[in-house]
């Protein structure tokens, strides 16, 4: 069991704790220990409970759940009051913005107990009069709900990457005469995904008997955790079946019908056409560019040169600006820009003045202990309400270059959207529009922009673009990027790290920017020491 696992448990508790109106002081000391426990980088389960006694915040009581937790995967305490609550109650608790107090409110007060009565109370207007809603709150709750819904049943790429690589590998090691390859979304490398796609020759119920890990539960094959559907299919078929379940509908449609084949090797050869990698098989586009070999050279994870936007203890990463600087410096890296929260951010201990100087004097002393490789002083600087920056002007040119993102307010309709990203835009400190909707994949839609606007503006004022490459967001959404490229725009493929090995999303964002047809000469931290450098220094502030 991670950390990250534990202090879900106690983040539940506490939650669940509260919706039963149980002593408050608990409930907060069970979300101190859940804030505590994330931050916490040694395995829990490598702790011993004198070690874990140590930290601020995790007394005698947390310590005994903790080994409850590693011992058993569960807490007692927890299933009771799991016993005593609906499911659909709990499920609620899964929504993003509606907290135990609201959940209390709509169970107790109109006796809803399932999203589904709880998105039919919205359509009738029920829950306008109840205390603490009223018509906005019920109208945000509903669009929230129908988001809830649609997602259901879906996982972040992210999620499950690594296992459906897993189980690929594990299947070629055990029948190696036999075809296996991920195939559907997961072969396209999709944001979302609703289950490990495998297309195999080899036998299913072979299969089964050699991978410990793959079960079948309820009907539904399941591989770690995980849903799996593998397709087992003949030989001759192989390369045509893949084939169609590795591109969309429009791609297919360009193409065509194609014969049967041993493998898609075969497929693009009969069609006299440059082998397109599946993520990129998204549009008639590059069938084109296939058909007359002027495929894109995609870009890869190799090309990064350095890891721009990131967060270190000085806001809210686990990490010190040192441990981030080390660790992004042993992975060959060339550069780090550091983007903490500014002081708008209180939630996430923005910076406030003295704060920023304190860290910019403290990268001046790391910078003089590298070789080949330079921090650069940045901040992800709140758009307020109105469009503004979130320091006043003159502050603003002691950084190296700014992110600027929206955090507060997102119920915003499309104009308020428009107007408030495009001054910032247009403020000359600006140099990266950070996650530009502000989405968090199946939990949070976004507020809604008018994408080409957006773009244009940018363009228009030298304002590169982020592809915020953390698995939840992947803003900009990737089918932006062929307007934008066309449009002479720039991306930067950005981790948002909150923690060292956090880094390594960016491989998300050129998983998604690859099905757009990103190159190196598209995307900013492609850019060498050297080049970022003499970018960085004929910025406007």
């Amino acid at each position: 069991m991670t950390n990250k696992e534990i202090a879900r448990s106690f983040s539940r508790l506490g939650k669940i704790m509260e919706l039963h109106d149980e002593n408050p002081f608990k409930i907060r000391s069970y979300s101190n220990a859940y804030i505590t426990i994330r931050k916490i980088e040694k395995p829990l389960t490598e702790t011993t409970p004198e070690e874990m006694a140590e930290y601020k915040g995790i007394g005698k009581a947390i310590v005994e759940k903790i080994q409850e937790l590693i011992e058993t995967g569960t807490l007692q305490a927890y299933k009771r009051y799991v016993n005593m609550t609906p499911a659909g109650i709990i499920e609620m608790l899964d929504i993003k913005g509606f907290g135990p107090k609201k959940i209390k409110t709509i169970w107790n007060q109109l006796e809803i107990v399932s999203i589904g009565e709880l998105l039919y109370a919205c359509n009738e207007n029920r829950l306008v009069e109840l205390k603490g809603f009223g018509y906005k709150t019920q109208e945000a709750l509903r669009q929230q709900l129908e988001y809830f819904v649609s997602s259901k049943g879906k996982y972040h790429y992210g999620s499950l990457a690594d296992e459906a690589h897993d189980l690929q590998t594990e299947l070629l090691e055990a029948f190696p005469m036999a075809e296996s390859s991920l195939c559907g979304a997961i072969r396209r490398l999709m944001p979302e995904v609703e289950a490990i796609e495998l297309m195999t020759t080899a036998n299913t119920d072979d299969i089964i008997a050699k991978v410990e890990e793959l079960t079948v539960e309820d009907g539904v094959m399941m591989y770690k955790g995980y849903p799996c559907h593998i397709y087992q299919v003949e030989e001759e078929k192989y390369g045509k079946l893949l084939f169609e379940q590795s591109a969309s509908e429009e791609f297919l449609e360009a193409v065509g019908e194609v014969d049967p084949a041993y493998s898609e090797d075969e497929i693009f050869e009969n069609l006299g056409l440059a082998y397109v990698p599946a993520e990129y098989r998204e549009s008639g586009i590059a069938y084109e560019q296939a058909r007359v070999d002027q495929l894109p050279k995609l870009i890869t994870n190799e090309d990064l040169r350095g890891v721009i936007h990131n967060h270190s203890t000085y806001s809210d990463g686990l990490h010190s600006l040192e441990q981030m600087a080390d660790y992004t410096y042993s992975q060959g890296y060339e550069y780090l820009v550091m983007s903490d929260h500014s002081k708008a951010a209180f939630y996430a201990n923005g910076l406030k003045e003295d704060r920023c100087i304190q860290q910019m004097e403290e990268i001046d002393e790391l910078n003089k202990k590298y070789d080949n490789f330079k921090i650069y002083k940045s901040i992800e600087c709140d758009i307020l309400n109105d469009g503004s920056l979130d320091y006043d002007d003159d502050f603003l040119r002691e950084f190296d270059l700014i992110i600027a993102s929206v955090h507060s307010n997102l119920r915003m309709d499309e104009a308020k959207a428009n107007a408030r990203l495009v001054k910032a835009i247009e403020h000359p400190s600006t140099h990266i529009l950070g996650h530009p909707t502000g989405r968090l994949l199946l939990s949070r839609e976004g507020y809604p922009i008018d994408h080409q606007l957006i773009i244009d503006a940018c363009v228009a004022n030298n304002v590169v673009i982020e592809l915020n490459a953390n698995p939840l967001r992947l803003d900009l959404d990737w089918t932006w990027i062929p307007y934008l490229l066309e449009r002479g725009g720039m991306i930067s493929i950005n981790p948002d790290a909150h923690h060292k090995e956090q880094i390594h999303y960016m491989k998300y964002g050129v998983a998604v920017a690859r099905k757009a047809g990103l190159t190196v000469d598209g995307c900013l931290n492609t850019m060498d020491l050297d080049q970022f450098d003499s970018w960085v220094s004929g910025l406007p502030s």
